[in-house]
Order: structure tokens, then C-alpha cells, then sequence
């Protein structure tokens, strides 16, 4: 039996205006509503200084990835030794399953992120435990 390694270290789902629909990973250090709020800033920033806002950041030996996707940020860390391409089809993966889902959810969405609280079971064979 060949074990795939797993991708992702934590993952975030956001709005654009930084509300967290979803979160799991192993930081519980890390307030996801503070991270929220502090990409989405930091995505507004650099939407402003260039077109399609930031893309990736490192923290020691973690890398953030983070697609934008109808007005939905997914932000997924990884070690800095996985290759970005592969975190990024991740995220493009992983959400396509969000949308698939929450199609209906999203349509008329009262800001009740209680509704995303399952997500997690369709994405842990991408999260390492």
C-alpha cells in the first residue's frame, strides 16, 4: 500500500470580506476570524497595487496559497517544500466540491457560517491529521 502524502496543513474558506465559513487544521493557536479579517486586508491591499490580489505568502517554513473563486477566498498552508502548483490544483479541487454543496446555500445565505460546519468531512484526505 502506497501512502499519498497529505497536502494541506490547515485550510480556510472566506469571503471576500473576510467573514470564515470554514476552517480546520492542526494551528489552534491561530483565531480563524482574526486570520479572516487579516487576508482578506491583505488581499484588498494587494488587489490595489496590482490585478488579482496576493497569491502566496511564506512564514518560516510554511507557505500560504490562496485562490479567489466568486468572491470565496480558499487559503490552504502547506510545508514550503510541497510545489505551489500542487497546493493550488488542491484549492481549485476543494472548492469545486465547496460549490457543489453549498450551491444552494450560497444563493440566499443569511451570514449563518454554522451551515459550512460539515465541510470538513469531504476534504480530509487532503488535511494532515
Amino acid at each position: 500500500m502506497v501512502l499519498v502524502p497529505k497536502i494541506l496543513k490547515d485550510f480556510w474558506v472566506l469571503t471576500d470580506n473576510g467573514i470564515v465559513l470554514f476552517s480546520k487544521g492542526h494551528d489552534q493557536k491561530l483565531n480563524p476570524q482574526l486570520f479572516g479579517a487579516l487576508m482578506s486586508a491583505l488581499n484588498k491591499f494587494a488587489e490595489a497595487l496590482s490585478d488579482g490580489g496576493i497569491s502566496s505568502f511564506e512564514k518560516s517554513d510554511i507557505r500560504f496559497v490562496i485562490i479567489k473563486r466568486r468572491k470565496f477566498l480558499f487559503i490552504g498552508s502547506s510545508s514550503i517544500k510541497m510545489k505551489e502548483k500542487k497546493v493550488i490544483d488542491e484549492l481549485m479541487q476543494i472548492s469545486d466540491i465547496f460549490f457543489r454543496i453549498y450551491a444552494k446555500n450560497l444563493i440566499n445565505w443569511d451570514n449563518d457560517v454554522s451551515v459550512f460546519s460539515g465541510f470538513g468531512e469531504f476534504i480530509d484526505k487532503s488535511l494532515e491529521k
